[in-house]
């Protein structure tokens, strides 16, 4: 199955493990809909969100998640700011271990080997290679029930083929209604990443899962979803933004300065700090969703000419995920 957005694969998707599951179980205790060994090819990856209202997107999650993988971090401080269940995960109060793929990508095992860069030297080296492969699952990790922080995905592969970079990710399993919003997000933006730091143009993505499922929790919403769906129709007039075509990595780090100072409470921007930065447009637009969510985070009023510089795109999708803040700014626009 090949899909022009993920838009499209997410909503066929849920209608397919919604009405047509091939298992009925409930690992865990956990009653679900499931179907095994479920595939689907995305040939626009950087149209990575859905966007029917009432599923209500976390456009800032999503960035937030993507940083936090590519940040190498695995603490739990960093993304429970974004998403306070994500505390649930830990063990220990303060670290992730399965959740957390930063560490895989960066400083993988007892030689903290960093995979991102040893596969951009596969891929320099044989342009052709099948050998691209950045390892996620840890054989090390717990699998008893006592732990639920364990890797859902097993591993993501990288090809060139015709000056494009495409990228296939290899799941054990997948939560079609949550899990799979953040997790193409986050795969996708890291495909792009890395087809800039090549000088390539972002290919084909393909989403492999051993086990795709919905559980009993979500089925009432997801049935919303996909009758709210058939209501849109296309997909809306504003693209998802491209990445710079460059090497991104200063632009980022600068990035993951105002996100730390920002979610510390150290600073608070406003919008001539975020215009006067040396970065690209596409960089502060994502410092700007930061500096919109601090306010958010801290219950204050948010300072709506940063919620007015945001790409239209990022406009609707906070105003539909915190309808509250923006209904005032949204009146009168």
């Amino acid at each position: 199955m090949i899909f022009n957005h993920f838009h499209d694969a997410y909503l066929y998707t849920l209608a397919k493990v919604y009405h047509k599951p091939q298992f009925y179980n409930q690992p865990r205790g956990n009653r679900s809909r499931e179907i095994l060994n479920y595939t689907y090819g995305i040939e626009s990856p950087v149209e990575r969100i859905c966007y029917v209202p009432e599923r209500k997107t976390n456009i800032i999650f999503n960035f937030a998640e993507a940083l936090w993988y590519l940040s190498g971090s695995n603490d739990l401080d960093f993304i429970r700011y974004y998403a306070s269940n994500m505390s649930k995960y830990s063990a220990d109060g303060r670290t992730l271990t399965g959740t957390a793929y930063g560490p895989k990508l960066f400083t993988y095992g007892d030689k903290r080997l960093n995979q991102w860069e040893r596969i951009k030297e596969v891929l320099r080296e044989d342009p052709d290679s099948k050998r691209a492969f950045l390892s996620i699952f840890d054989p090390n990790e717990v699998l008893q029930l006592e732990n639920i922080d364990v890797s859902c995905t097993l591993g993501l592969q990288f090809f060139i083929r015709e000056n494009q970079l495409h990228m296939s990710s290899y799941m054990r399993a997948n939560d079609a209604y949550r899990g799979m919003l953040s997790d193409v997000f986050s795969f996708t933006f890291l495909q792009e990443l890395m087809a800039t730091e090549l000088g390539l143009e972002v290919g084909a993505y393909y989403h492999n899962v051993a086990s795709v499922h919905i559980y009993e929790i979500d089925y009432a919403q997801t049935k919303t979803v996909l009758s709210k769906a058939k209501q849109i129709g296309a997909v809306p007039a504003y693209p998802f933004p491209h990445m710079p075509q460059k090497d991104n990595r200063s632009d980022l780090q600068v990035v993951f300065e105002y996100e730390q100072q920002l979610r510390q409470g150290i600073t608070t921007l406003d919008l001539a700090d975020i215009r006067c930065l040396d970065i690209e447009d596409y960089w502060k637009q994502v410092i700007l969703l930061l500096a919109v969510y601090q306010s958010i985070q801290q219950k204050q009023a948010v300072d709506h000419t940063l919620y007015q510089e945001l790409i239209p795109l990022y406009q609707i999708l906070v105003q539909q995920k915190w309808e509250s803040y923006f209904s005032i700014t949204m009146e009168e626009s």
